[in-house]
């Protein structure tokens, strides 16, 4: 039986959800393994000893990390002392740059393994982490085509084995789960899965969303967030549905997204989109001055194209929703040019099994 201890670091549900494919994985190679660490309800339900969940971590901007600064030094203190404890093999962080890269450099001068999974958006911002990554992380596993092209360029070796959400959607269509009691065709609303963002923007989609009556309008709930914030919004004639997502993308005809992993699952499902983005004054301030990247979607970034309207900050509003939604919710070419980018899409991110592809690596490397 094998003694191996691994300790998983992950702030966000996207990260949430692919740690827990990633372990897994890992168990189905070594069912032996000992995992302990921060996360959510995905990796809890895969037997791993969550010592603090996502929802206590999530803070979003410039403005916001601001604020919550003494409780984020505060998690750096007690995830060093709660690592020390267990000893693992190997600490297995999980995108959550701003606080995995230090807990990486951390680790590494403690002599504990450091394997990153989902590579910090480097080619976006803060080039200057490339340094830190180098020196600190063991191994990086990327999960964006591009992504090992931009490592190359700084004389880094990092690995690619395709995007694990292909594997999730396979799992997802393999439970042939009973359609959503709607007789009308489904607007889907995704608000993100931070309580800022969505404070922000889902009201503006709710208010979009009254231009399309003949559409039932699903919004799909983040089980971060407590649910009587949504019902707080006594929007009627809405279906607001708890960890839901992947049920409602599965019948979705059309759909308004927060920018992020979320882009990407609509255009695995297939389902025309128009992405927003809003975020403080000051934060989008910031952001403005700092970030180096022409998209902001998933599927625009992958692509290096302009395939999904992207709405920011003031354009993010009621109005240009509608026109946006508008050319693509009916048969037509910009729809067509949509679909058939989405399929140009699914061939960049290569086949399904990139979460056992990166387990048995991970294993064969670390962890034997």
């Amino acid at each position: 039986m094998s003694t191996r201890k691994v300790f998983v670091i992950c702030g966000e549900a996207s990260g949430d959800l692919h740690a827990s494919n990633l372990v897994r994985e890992l168990r189905a190679i070594d069912a032996g393994l000992t995992i302990q660490g921060w996360g959510g309800d995905r990796l809890k339900a895969e037997d791993v000893e969550v010592l603090k969940h996502i929802r206590e971590l999530s803070f979003m901007g410039f403005l916001e990390v601001f604020l919550n600064l003494f409780t984020i030094l505060n998690n750096f203190k007690t995830c060093k002392a709660q690592i020390e404890s267990f000893a693992p093999d190997v600490l297995l962080l999980v995108d959550f740059p701003g606080f995995n890269l230090r807990m990486a450099e951390w680790a590494k001068q403690k002599g504990i393994k450091v394997v990153y999974y989902i590579s910090p958006q480097l080619w976006a911002w803060k080039q200057n982490r490339i340094k830190k990554v180098k020196a600190y992380v063991d191994e990086m596993y990327c999960i964006l085509p591009f992504e090992q092209e931009f490592y190359k360029s700084f004389n880094i070796d990092v690995k690619y084995f395709g995007h694990p959400l292909l594997d999730e959607i396979v799992r997802f269509n393999a439970l042939n789960l009973p359609s959503l009691p709607f007789e009308k065709p489904i607007l889907a609303l995704l608000p993100g899965s931070r309580l800022q963002e969505v404070r922000r923007k889902l009201p503006i989609m709710l208010e979009a969303a009254k231009a399309f009556p003949d559409y039932q309008v699903v919004v799909a709930c983040s089980a971060q967030i407590p649910s009587d914030f949504y019902a707080s919004f006594n929007a009627t004639d809405v279906s607001f549905l708890l960890g839901k997502t992947y049920e409602i993308l599965n019948e979705a005809a059309i759909a308004f997204v927060t920018s992020g992993t979320a882009t990407l699952e609509t255009a695995l499902f297939d389902v025309p989109q128009v992405v927003c983005y809003k975020s403080s004054g000051l934060s989008f301030w910031i952001a403005k001055r700092v970030v180096k990247i022409k998209y902001i979607s998933l599927v625009n970034l992958i692509l290096g194209k302009g395939l999904v309207t992207e709405l920011i900050q003031q354009e993010c509003n009621s109005k240009q929703l509608v026109e946006a939604m508008k050319k693509i919710a009916i048969d037509g070419p910009e729809r067509d040019a949509m679909l058939q980018g989405y399929q140009e899409l699914k061939l960049l991110l290569g086949g399904e099994g990139a979460s056992k592809r990166i387990a048995t690596s991970i294993h064969e490397t670390f962890l034997r």
